[in-house]
């Protein structure tokens, strides 16, 4: 009797685990809108924000500015959990220390991440603008005044692999 006690605890605990995760990626899946590829309006070809959907607790981003046909910044970006479950936007841009921002407010399809210890900025939004918009700012306070930046972005198609030559 034992055994089979002991084997039902064992499939009770794999049945239920991928429902631990699924809990957890809920508070994720809240920002699938973000997924895609989002090409910067006033920016030249190729300055570009790439957001990978959530998979394995994790959506992964990238941006590029690119000027005068070069890249000028690059951004690594992630959204995850942190250790104590809360929703974190952490952000290593070119030339800068990675920054971890705290989720303050999650929308239906708008979020609000802060860390009012870093020099600037202490807030990154996302906002979705219509079916094919994105809204992203940057805000806070540098050298006693307050400042924010707008990134307007369009959904764009995301490149595929292109053939050898």
């Amino acid at each position: 009797m034992r055994p089979r006690l002991a084997t039902a605890i064992a499939l009770l605990s794999v049945a239920l685990a991928p429902a631990a995760v699924r809990a957890e990626d809920a508070q994720l899946e809240r920002l699938s809108w973000l997924a895609g590829c989002w090409a910067a309006e006033k920016g030249e070809a190729g300055s570009v924000e790439h957001w990978l959907p959530l998979a394995g607790g994790t959506m992964l981003g990238i941006g590029r500015t690119v000027r005068n046909g070069r890249t000028v910044e690059h951004e690594f970006m992630q959204i995850r959990l942190d250790a104590e479950g809360r929703p974190v936007f952490i952000a290593q841009p070119s030339r800068q220390k990675e920054a971890t921002f705290v989720a303050t407010s999650i929308g239906e399809r708008a979020v609000t991440f802060e860390n009012p210890a870093h020099d600037f900025p202490q807030r990154v939004i996302y906002r979705a603008v219509g079916d094919s918009g994105l809204a992203a700012r940057i805000e806070g306070t540098r050298n006693g005044a307050s400042r924010g930046i707008d990134f307007p972005m369009q959904r764009v198609a995301c490149e595929g692999p292109r053939p050898a030559p």
